[in-house]
């Protein structure tokens, strides 16, 4: 009897025995793990830094706006439409050096529509038809900031002196250029058919849109000519501001889909350009 007492009595001090030890090596264990295991964890490196852009807010005038839209065409020499690009270098630098600022279409849509502009002095750079010498102006655009809006005549994009699809796409890609609809074969508009004429301002619309990976929001009409039913067709096409060659400042008094200009000709000084801008800031 006390034999087995003795054996029980061991098994039970072996068994205590145990539970204590295996409790004192996980207590060490614990204790070996390093301090850093417990220091937070420094993210900096995989935080990404979010940049709020700052933009200010626009200008509300208390008067109509009346926005010096540019007009050109050819970068080159020739006749009255071809403005040398030495010439328009120089204007561009004209508007650098006396702080303007070149609208987008996007943006010349706002300014028209809400009478506010992003800062004092504005102006929209046009050049029509897409000739293809209109790549020249891109190192000037890129070097001051400036954005210019082409009106691209459809049909024309395979032809020698125009720009091609690829061009299109390549200087859109640059963020410096966008583009309006010339329409496709560069016709008055006021001497066709109210069908022709939808023909070719929604035929236009359309392949700049699918091409371009746009919506087209401008309409410049060929030869600045247009009627009644052009500007109701404009409008139903899904256009927001339509160019005439009219002389003189843009404004909501014309009408959205009658917006003049100020043509630029080859020849003129950079003080007769200046007075072209200024006298409308006056």
């Amino acid at each position: 009897m006390q034999k087995k007492f003795g054996y029980l009595g061991g098994c039970l001090v072996l068994i205590i025995a145990i539970i204590v030890g295996v409790g004192l090596r996980q207590r060490s264990a614990h204790q070996a793990t390093p301090a850093t295991a417990h220091r937070p964890v420094t993210q900096t490196s995989h935080v990404k830094t979010t940049h709020v852009a700052t933009t200010k807010p626009w200008i509300k005038l208390k008067r109509p706006l009346q926005l010096p839209i540019l007009m050109y065409h050819s970068i080159s020499s020739g006749n009255n439409l071809r403005v040398p690009k030495q010439q328009f270098v120089q204007e561009l630098t004209y508007l650098k050096q006396h702080h303007y600022r070149t609208l987008t279409a996007a943006e010349a849509i706002r300014a028209l529509k809400t009478n506010t502009i992003p800062q004092k002095k504005v102006v929209w750079l046009t050049l029509d038809d897409a000739y293809k010498d209109n790549t020249k102006i891109m190192a000037t655009l890129k070097k001051d900031h400036f954005h210019a809006t082409i009106n691209v005549i459809t049909s024309f994009t395979h032809k020698t002196n125009h720009l091609s699809l690829a061009q299109l796409k390549q200087m859109k890609a640059t963020g410096l250029v966008d583009f309006g609809s010339h329409t496709v074969h560069h016709l008055d508009l006021n001497a066709l058919t109210t069908a022709q004429q939808r023909t070719e301002i929604i035929n236009s619309k359309s392949w700049l849109d699918q091409h371009l990976h746009q919506t087209t929001t401008l309409l410049c009409y060929p030869a600045g000519r247009a009627n009644a039913a052009t500007h109701k067709l404009a409008k139903q096409a899904g256009y927001q501001l339509a160019l005439t060659t009219q002389e003189g400042l843009a404004s909501l008094h014309e009408g959205r889909y009658n917006l003049s200009r100020l043509r630029v000709t080859p020849g003129i000084s950079t003080a007769t350009f200046a007075t072209l801008i200024n006298v409308h800031h006056s």
